[in-house]
């Protein structure tokens, strides 16, 4: 009965058009928002804002990006591990290298750099799609990591390819602390999750779902195929970039080409396919449930096998994770190709009808 937009009018096309129309939403989202800003700094710990709560504000904005492409424009990604090492490097090199350079602008600058190479790399999605087009993504993670690895002047002239940074702040504030970094990438999180939502509800965001769904359709329309997928890994790569800057300079501090392997090219794509395909909201919980659950596992196989008078070492229980992790994807493939967003969109709609039959 709470969940009803009955009574709730419109009496202009913006009020119908907004972007949560039901006023529960609205209210909810307005509450997750303060208690994230408010509540959560106020009773979380240090180790609740180094292991889950940074990971996830960031790891949320770069499964945003890849949902973008992947889930909206339907263009098979596999090089986004390189997309936030570009974005990482470039904003260091920013921060670095100009003097008086100020941290935001070094992570925008970040962004651009991260969707040119995006762009470049898109090329070959005009001639080329599904299998082919991963492959010509999965070159650009190659290309990355030999970059990176072999070209000092990314890094300062350091051989081994790692950077570090410190003494971070914005308008002479200091972002020293958990607490300040967490804010800064929340902040970042919801700015940007509120623009590619007006973004995918847009004109743009149409030509996207259209070339998605059948490009050939689209073209026949008058949608230009080259225009709709170069825009999609323009503002994927931006944003992965952004994601990948933040998680060198707030959640890693110092890292090498190594922290933006495939493996987390993979990783996001996992995100994305466990939260939902062209679901903002999925990205959030494609984000969760990657963050939580090795934490989760780690808590939990122990005590288990400790029940059953099995001693688990911790390379097993890292192997034992991995392959709980792979099941749990194949299982949501399987089951639930739509993730976990569709499963929350269909409990919203039972609460819509409750208590009526279905």
């Amino acid at each position: 009965m709470f969940y009803r937009e009955n009574g709730q009018f419109k009496t202009s096309y913006r009020a119908d058009e907004q972007i949560f129309p039901i006023a529960q939403d609205r209210w909810a989202i307005l509450v997750i928002l303060l208690i994230a800003f408010v509540g959560v700094p106020l009773f979380a710990s240090d180790y609740m804002f180094r292991a889950i709560l940074i990971p996830f504000t960031i790891a949320s904005l770069a499964a945003l990006g890849v949902n973008i492409l992947v889930g909206y424009c339907g263009q098979i990604s596999l090089g986004s591990g390189a997309f936030m090492a570009v974005g990482a490097y470039a904003a260091y090199n920013f921060f670095e290298r100009v003097p008086g350079m100020p941290l935001i602008p070094a992570l925008l600058l970040g962004g651009m750099s991260s969707m040119l190479f995006g762009i470049l790399f898109g090329l070959p999605s005009l001639r080329v799609k599904g299998l082919y087009l991963a492959v010509a993504t999965l070159a650009a993670q190659f290309f990355a990591d030999w970059m990176f690895l072999r070209i000092r002047w990314f890094t300062l002239d350091n051989a081994s390819g790692s950077v570090a940074v410190s003494n971070l702040q914005v308008f002479g504030l200091p972002l020293e602390s958990d607490v300040s970094k967490y804010l800064f990438c929340l902040t970042a999180l919801a700015l940007l999750a509120l623009a590619a939502k007006n973004l995918v509800r847009g004109a743009i965001g149409r030509e996207w779902m259209a070339i998605r769904d059948m490009d050939v359709a689209a073209a026949v329309i008058g949608i230009r195929p080259m225009y709709a997928k170069l825009s999609a890994f323009a503002v994927s790569s931006f944003i992965i970039g952004v994601a990948g800057a933040l998680w060198g300079f707030f959640y890693l501090g110092a890292w090498e080409p190594s922290a933006f392997s495939v493996d987390q090219s993979f990783r996001m794509l996992f995100m994305v396919i466990i939260g939902g395909l062209g679901s903002i909201m999925g990205s959030f919980f494609g984000a969760a449930f990657i963050v939580l659950l090795p934490i989760g596992l780690t808590l939990i196989l122990p005590p288990l096998a400790a029940l059953i008078g099995i001693q688990i070492s911790t390379t097993a229980s890292s192997h034992a994770e991995l392959m709980i992790f792979g099941g749990l994807i194949v299982w949501f493939l399987i089951v639930e190709p739509h993730g976990l967003a569709k499963l929350w969109s269909t409990g919203k709609q039972k609460l819509r009808l409750w208590p009526f039959p279905h």
